[in-house]
């Protein structure tokens, strides 16, 4: 129960104390005028020379905070192996580059809280996609580097958009406290989002899905297949090439 309720908490203190206004006053999830626009609800959702995007701008609801102005607005298109790590030199099916903006106002005309972060991560399917961005710059809630997760499901059939942020979610760690004894937020790893837990109020977003492709050759598949960890463990990267090879046989 304790980790539940410091969950909700979290959520709250990081919705409400986002970022740092935008450069000249703007706020940096687009303008009231770009999340007007309808959802393309009902657009056709398929391969676009091969590469998954999401583009859109939004009002989103928040169970914690029904009367704020949350925005959100996310240009986002995979770039396959487009980033080396160490290890795996050939990058990621995943990689990706874009830009995230969101924003938070309270009702009482406060000036709104900002930040921008640099997209590195997207995997869609169907009309859901699940990104994840580096934030900018230092800001009252999160500083410079810190990861964050975001979750789109574009609506059909009359449904609405829907949105998700891995800080509006529970993203805790039951095994580390901080000095208070409180639970600590985890660290968000590349393309991990919660689902697109609310709803979009007003705007919307397009999802372009396309498979992720195959790793640029065996010798590719090898490398990140042979990713161990310093005690002699699989890491991460290692354990997803392994899956991969498993899975082509």
């Amino acid at each position: 129960m304790r980790a539940v309720v410091a969950a909700g908490v979290a959520g709250v203190v990081l919705v409400g104390a986002m970022g740092v206004a935008a450069p000249g006053g703007a706020v940096a999830a687009g303008s009231s005028e770009a999340a007007s626009a309808p959802a393309a609800a009902g657009a056709l959702v398929g391969a676009e020379g091969g590469r998954a995007s999401v583009n859109g701008a939004a009002r989103a609801a928040y169970i914690e905070s029904l009367q704020d102005d949350i925005r959100f607005s996310v240009h986002a298109r995979s770039v396959p192996f487009s980033k080396p790590v160490p290890g795996i030199p050939s990058g990621m099916a995943t990689d990706a580059e874009g830009v995230v903006r969101f924003s938070h106002a309270a009702p009482a005309g406060s000036k709104p809280v900002a930040a921008e972060a640099t997209v590195d991560c997207l995997v869609t399917s169907g009309r859901t996609a699940t990104l994840t961005a580096v934030v900018d710059a230092d800001t009252p809630a999160m500083p410079r580097g810190t990861r964050i997760g975001i979750s789109v499901q574009q609506g059909g059939k009359g449904e609405p958009d829907r949105v998700g942020f891995s800080w509006g979610a529970a993203n805790i760690d039951t095994e580390t406290l901080d000095e208070k004894g409180n639970v600590t937020i985890s660290r968000v790893g590349t393309c991990m989002a919660p689902a697109p837990f609310t709803t979009v109020l007003k705007g919307g977003f397009r999802v372009v899905h396309a498979e992720l492709a195959k790793f640029p050759g065996a010798r590719g598949a090898q490398r990140a297949q042979g990713g161990q960890g310093a005690k002699g463990g699989q890491g991460v990267a290692g354990a997803q090439g392994a899956a991969g090879v498993q899975r082509r046989g």
